[in-house]
């Protein structure tokens, strides 16, 4: 099941990347910080996030509770996105997950995810 949880995560966020590219896309002309966070309901277990810019993202494995935040990353100029994706597990079908993007303290985007199995992204464009 972790197995399933994991791939169905990284070919989410493989999607994400990928997806999101248009031909009128503008790379940001600045700069950005940006930090990632998660934050799960009492009872659930955040186990795995990947989070990260444009082409280079960052797997955190083997988390464990009920909350989760990356270390702040400067974005440079000419990135085009930041994304995020986080697993954990729920207690019961009510359980849920929230991913959040925030840019230079700014909360951008916010992605939720609800049930046992509880997988969450959020993605921003420059």
């Amino acid at each position: 099941m972790k197995f399933l949880r994991n791939a169905l995560l990284t070919l989410m966020f493989a999607s994400i990347f990928t997806g999101c590219s248009k031909d009128d896309d503008k790379p940001s002309s600045s700069s950005h910080k940006v930090t990632f966070k998660a934050i799960a309901s009492t009872g659930s277990n955040i186990e795995i996030a990947v989070y990260g810019y444009d082409s280079n993202p960052t797997t955190v494995t083997s988390l464990t509770g009920t909350t989760w935040s990356s270390p702040e990353i400067t974005v440079p100029a000419g990135s085009i996105v930041a994304t995020a994706a986080v697993s954990a597990t729920g207690v019961n079908a009510s359980s849920s997950l929230k991913v959040q993007i925030f840019v230079d303290g700014e909360l951008k985007k916010e992605g939720t995810s609800t049930g046992e199995i509880l997988s969450a992204s959020a993605t921003y464009s420059f």
